[in-house]
């Protein structure tokens, strides 16, 4: 018979492990999260309404959608998508995120004829783009939203050829707000502005 690990844990595992506070706890804070998510959508339907912000026919007839997971890099998230269309080629969504211990962001994910579409647009705006300190991902993978260096870099940092390379090489674009988890009072607010400032720039 072989030998079987020896699990081990140190005090404080030990400790958690008989308190069924923290994980009640944690469980609040989720569903919390989750409301405050649904009041980022009324104020993003209300700014879409308000400026009657004309988008794809195809993007209107899709529902806003939250979405939550416990795992992305070993953390709980949640995430509305609002607008939304996605299939095999095409995308065009405004995601708000938010990652356990991270950060909130919201972040415009154009690809496929979207991508086409609005790449100009996009590049036209470079300067408002940086004075607003938008990020841009530069990864090759675009399903990840960590604020790494390797995944995206500050708008600031990067000239504007090299931000025009990075649009029109890439097979789609992401640029994205970051907000830190204090605000969380101020995010519908925030993510609201950040949706007009997005849709103005494609509008």
């Amino acid at each position: 018979m072989q030998n079987e690990t020896k699990i081990q844990l140190s005090s404080f595992e030990e400790s958690l492990l008989k308190n069924a506070d923290w994980i009640l706890t944690k469980n609040a804070i989720i569903e919390k999260m989750k409301l405050l998510l649904q009041q980022c959508l009324e104020k993003q339907q209300e700014l879409m309404q308000s400026k009657n912000f004309i988008l794809p026919e195809e993007v209107n007839c899709v529902s806003p959608k939250i979405s939550r997971g416990e795992n992305y890099h070993g953390l709980p998230w949640l995430m509305l998508d609002h607008p939304r269309y996605f299939d095999k080629e095409n995308i065009f969504a405004i995601r708000t995120f938010f990652w356990w211990g991270h950060y909130f962001s919201t972040t415009i994910h154009l690809a496929g004829s979207y991508k086409n579409i609005f790449e100009e647009k996009i590049i036209d705006n470079y300067q408002s783009l940086k004075e607003r300190s938008f990020y841009l991902c530069i990864n090759k993978e675009e399903w990840e939203h960590h604020f790494h260096e390797d995944n995206y870099r500050s708008i600031n940092d990067i000239s504007v050829n090299e931000f025009r390379q990075f649009i029109t090489a890439k097979k789609f674009i992401k640029l994205s707000m970051k907000f830190e988890l204090d605000k969380w009072q101020e995010l519908p607010l925030l993510s609201a502005s950040t949706h007009k400032t997005i849709l103005e720039m494609l509008y």
